[in-house]
Formats: C-alpha cells, structure tokens, sequence
C-alpha cells in the first residue's frame, strides 16, 4: 500500500498527469472511461452503509444522548454560517470582477440550451427541505442512496438504542464492529485511488477535448471561470482557514496537506457523497481528528454543507444578470437566502448544483434559458466546488471537536 505521506502526491501526479493525456491524446483518454467508471462505483457502493454506521457509532460513542446537544447545535450553526458566507464572497467577487458586463455573444446564447424543471419559490424550498429529511420506505431511500432521510433515520435510531442501554449491547457492537469493516474497506480502495481518479479525469478531458469545443468555451466564459475559481480560492484559503486557525489552533495549510487525499478524490469524483469513505479515513487516521466528531460531522455535511455550490450559484445567478441588467440590493439578498436554501437541498452528486440554480434564478425572475452558456464549463467548475464542500465538511469536524465532552482520539494502530 502506498505509504500515507506519499499518497497526495502520487494522486496530484495522477491529476496532472490525467489532464495532459486528455488534451494530448483525448481518443486513448477516452478509453480509460471504464476504469474510473469502476473506481466510482466502488466509492458509491460504501456511501450508504458507511454513512449510516459512522453516524450511528458517533452517537452511540456518547453512550448519553444528552451529550450530543452541544456538537449538534455548534454543527448546524457551523454549516448555515460558512454557507451564508460563501455566498457573501460568491456576491463580492462577482460584483467587483462583473464577468457579465458587455454581454455574451449572441451565438454562444443561441448554441446552447437547457431543458430546465419549473422554477419554485422559497415556501416550496422550505417544503422540500422538511420533507426531505423524512422517508416513508427505508429501503428505497438505501437504494437511491438518499442519504438526508437515512441519516436523520440513522440519528433517531441511535438516539435509541443509548435509551435501551445492556437491553440492545450486542446491537451497538454490532454497528460499531460494522462501521470498522467499513473503513477497513475504505483502506483496501485507497490502494487503487491514483489509478481510477487518473482514469476518471484522463477521461472527461479526454472527451471535452474530442468535442473540440474545450478551448473556444474557455475563451468565451473566461472571465465567469475566473470569477468563480477566484471566489472559491478566497472562501476555501481565506474564510474556512481562518476559522480553523481561529478556533483550533490547527496549522491550516497543513490540515489540508493531511485531508488532500480526500480533496483530489472530490476534484476527480466531482461528488461529495463518492467521496465520503475518503473524507472520514482522511480525517480519522492522518488529520487525528476525534472519531466521533468525524463520524458525526462529515456525513451530515456532505449532505447539507455546500459551499462551494452555493458560491457558485450565487456567482451564476448574478453573471447571468450582468449580461442584461443589474440586480438591486434587495434581488441580491434574495438570491443569497435562496442559494443558501438551494445548497442545502442540493444532492451530492455530480453537476446537482445546475438543478438547484433553477431555484436561485426562479426567486429574482431571471431567465433559465441562460443556463445553457454554463453548460459547457460546468463539468470542470464542479470539480473544483466539490473539493470545496469537502474542505468545508473537514473544517466543520475539526471545530465540532471541541464540543464534545471528550475529544478521543483515534488508536493509530488499528490503521495502518
């Protein structure tokens, strides 16, 4: 197995090494599809038991329910703040670069388009949400890996079995020893992560390159990229540093050296739930993070905690504005509340972020036909906003930490 410290540098060489093949020779890129289709597969198939038992055997490591008030609060709190201010800094950096100015051509408008759902309000957002967290079948709900209603079901669940105490003892070892199977098996698939993300990002380049359209849609949407990427870069080594300095006392650069394998498992996977067995083997064994802050805080925030989704869509709402029109005080308060909203009920999964724009758009009365000119760069934009929502799930563990009544640490020698 490769050795812990040498892993984000053979899976950066693969990225790097990826994308060159891709745009050097997209055809023999574009044959590797199936590799990275595999390597995805085998993510996706430990994200719902994993999810379920990590956030079973966070709660059940409380052994008093009660206890768990405090970290659950401090987690809600974390996620609505950090979401509310990437949104600021979406709104910010779009205002100051205004990519939209000067409008688009006209050819580039027409060329493309997007069948768009209806767009809806936010009562209907604040529905949606409710209901969400709610399954009325389990067992469909694991098949479509609906993970909101699985873990609220999972939390309720534990909440539980600390109530019943000895009367359900072999239940809760149960969960426990299952959650340790799950990340042994995480461990046995990092082996072959530099493999499958350099065959899942060899061929999405591969494949842009081949439709001959990768350059000239660089050109054309240059200065909304930028914005974006520039908006992402403040909030991830600005705002979501600063608070892991301020509060933790960790070196933050260096906290992201310990959680790069899951961060280029995000870029490559552009889906934050793929990513979720990388994200807690990462922040368990190398960032030392307390185990039952882990396994509480990280499923949950790839779930409700998108940042970088709803940066980006704050940015897309308003560059799309910008090519007609500006947007008052008021309308852009409005696509802040929404694009928190639409982030939270955004699924993590690639490119959901398009779906739940609609939204965003809806609530200022902005066009969805304009969608179709981010069609083009959205594929690569979501790779980078995914890492983001990671980022931000990793932060999240680290000050949750502190609110648990003993923060205890991982046994490094079960993990080798």
């Amino acid at each position: 197995m490769l050795q812990a410290k040498r892993l984000p540098w053979v899976m950066g060489a693969a990225i790097a090494g990826a994308v060159g093949l891709g745009l050097g020779a997209p055809r023999l890129a574009q044959t590797l599809d199936v590799g990275g289709e595999i390597f995805l597969r085998l993510l996706k198939l430990l994200v719902v038991p994993l999810v379920m038992s990590s956030v079973m055997s966070g709660i059940l490591s409380l052994q008093d329910v009660r206890k768990l008030r405090r970290p659950g609060t401090l987690a809600v709190g974390y996620y609505l703040a950090t979401t509310l201010l990437a949104v600021g800094m979406g709104i910010l950096c779009v205002d100051w670069i205004a990519p939209g100015r000067g409008g688009m051509p006209q050819d580039a408008l027409q060329a493309k388009e997007f069948a768009a759902p209806a767009a809806t309000d936010l009562g209907t957002v604040f529905k949606q949400l409710a209901l969400m967290l709610v399954t009325d079948n389990l067992v469909a709900a694991m098949a479509k890996a609906d993970l909101l209603p699985l873990i609220a079901f999972s939390i309720l669940f534990a909440c539980v079995l600390t109530v019943l105490g000895d009367k359900v003892h072999g239940l809760k070892i149960g969960i426990v020893q299952l959650n340790e199977a799950m990340l042994a098996f995480v461990l046995m698939i990092m082996k072959v992560a530099p493999l499958g993300v350099f065959c899942l990002v060899a061929a999405r380049f591969g494949e842009a390159q081949l439709q001959g359209n990768f350059g000239q849609v660089l050109a054309q949407t240059g200065w909304y990229v930028l914005t974006v990427l520039v908006g992402l870069a403040a909030h991830a080594f600005g705002v979501l540093a600063a608070l892991l300095w301020g509060f933790t006392g960790r070196h933050p650069y260096h906290f992201m050296g310990q959680m790069a394998p899951a961060l280029l498992t995000a870029f490559s996977t552009a889906s934050s739930a793929a990513t979720l067995p990388v994200t807690l083997e990462s922040a368990v064994d190398r960032a030392r993070v307390a185990r039952q802050s882990a396994e509480l805080v990280i499923p949950l925030g790839a779930t409700v905690n998108m940042d970088g989704t709803a940066l980006y869509e704050a940015v897309a709402a308003i560059f799309i504005a910008q090519l007609e029109l500006e947007l008052s005080f008021l309308q852009q308060m409005t696509v802040a509340l929404t694009a928190t909203l639409a982030a939270i009920g955004a699924a993590g999964i690639p490119e959901a972020g398009l779906v739940t724009l609609v939204m965003v758009l809806g609530a200022v009365g902005l066009p969805v036909d304009y969608l179709g000119i981010l069609l083009p760069v959205d594929w690569l934009l979501d790779r980078f906003r995914t890492a983001v929502n990671v980022w931000g799930d990793c932060v999240g563990a680290a000050l949750v930490e502190k609110a648990f009544p003993t923060s205890v640490q991982p046994d490094s020698s079960q993990h080798s």
